[in-house]
């Protein structure tokens, strides 16, 4: 599902430490979640935010980490298994036309796409994908880089969810004033 795909080798710096002093994954997650869910983390890389989502839902809990690039997802089992979160997280190789996620459907309690939306070159295919998987009560949070994505596409973006079945619930703060984030439901 992507046009413009992050090259593997960016990966390194997207899951850097250097990256955890400006941004905060359990920050920007962790008021979203609770053990024992089962979360989804939508163009994952090498896993900025799965690691840290995987600590906070525990041994009972799940997530499901999708990226286009196995150089990707072979990083993030390492790190995974590095970390010791291994057996809590299921890393799916996605194909360029969907995120493969029938088999969840109805059971994400929270996902996140963060700066991946922009990626797609069909919004509307994933929100509906999201849709079908993100369980009733659950939420979606959606994060776009202002650098890449003017206020004027985000909001094309959230109309793309809403026509999907998905509502802005609140915009979280991400990065400052010029935030693109939205929590639907």
């Amino acid at each position: 599902m992507a046009t413009h795909v992050c090259p593997w080798w960016l990966g390194y710096l997207h899951a850097s430490a250097i990256r955890r002093l400006f941004e905060k994954p359990e920050r920007l997650v962790g008021p979203y979640l609770e053990e024992g869910m089962t979360v989804l983390d939508v163009g994952c890389g090498m896993g900025f935010f799965t690691l840290p989502m995987a600590r906070i839902v525990g041994p009972s809990g799940k997530v499901i980490a999708v990226d286009l690039q196995a150089r990707m997802l072979s990083d993030l089992r390492r790190r995974a298994l590095k970390a010791g979160l291994a057996d809590r997280i299921v890393s799916r190789l996605c194909e360029a036309e969907s995120l493969g996620l029938d088999e969840y459907e109805g059971t994400i309690d929270f996902a996140l796409a963060f700066a991946v939306v922009h990626e797609v070159p069909d919004e509307e295919r994933l929100f509906a994908e999201l849709r079908k998987a993100v369980a009733k009560h659950g939420k979606l949070l959606v994060a776009e880089p202002p650098g890449r994505v003017s206020a004027d596409d985000f909001e094309i973006t959230l109309a793309a969810g809403g026509r999907n079945g998905f509502a802005v619930l609140e915009h979280p703060r991400v990065r400052g004033k010029t935030d693109r984030s939205a929590l639907l439901g």
